[in-house]
């Protein structure tokens, strides 16, 4: 998929507290930000984006709440395509393919090859101090 987040016109911005009920907010600003863009909730890559919104809201409060007390997540829509992002200030980098930390079976797997099957892409830009990453996800609509 070419496009790119950055070109994409619409945006939104939450800001959660890195506990359990980031991932319910999440998944509800989700679907409140696809209604909004205009995406029916019946669309075939809601639901997929709903889950790999929620595993990765799900990774950042389980492994990155100590040095992270906020997550935050960015959406991004236009041309075609839905982006978002979940972004910690953990240092960790993790690679998104062949990497041991996206073993067959781990949540990270689950969301690359997700992603993948619907035709999208999945980044991880780090933090300009290193301190912290965004894994950015952008799937065709």
């Amino acid at each position: 998929m070419s496009v790119r987040a950055e070109a994409m016109p619409y945006r939104h911005v939450l800001d959660v507290p890195a506990m359990g009920s980031a991932v319910r907010i999440a998944r509800e600003t989700t679907e409140l930000v696809l209604v909004e863009c205009g995406v029916g909730l019946r669309h075939p890559s809601v639901d997929p984006a709903l889950l790999i919104m929620s595993e990765l809201v799900t990774n950042a409060v389980r492994h990155a709440a100590v040095s992270s007390p906020m997550i935050t997540v960015t959406y991004a829509h236009g041309a075609g395509a839905f982006a978002f992002a979940v972004h910690d200030r953990h240092p960790y980098q993790p690679a998104l393919s062949g990497a041991p930390g996206t073993a067959p079976g781990s949540g990270l797997a689950m969301v690359v090859e997700m992603t993948r099957e619907l035709g999208g892409t999945a980044v991880v830009r780090a933090d300009a101090d290193g301190r912290g990453k965004a894994i950015w996800i952008t799937l065709p609509l």
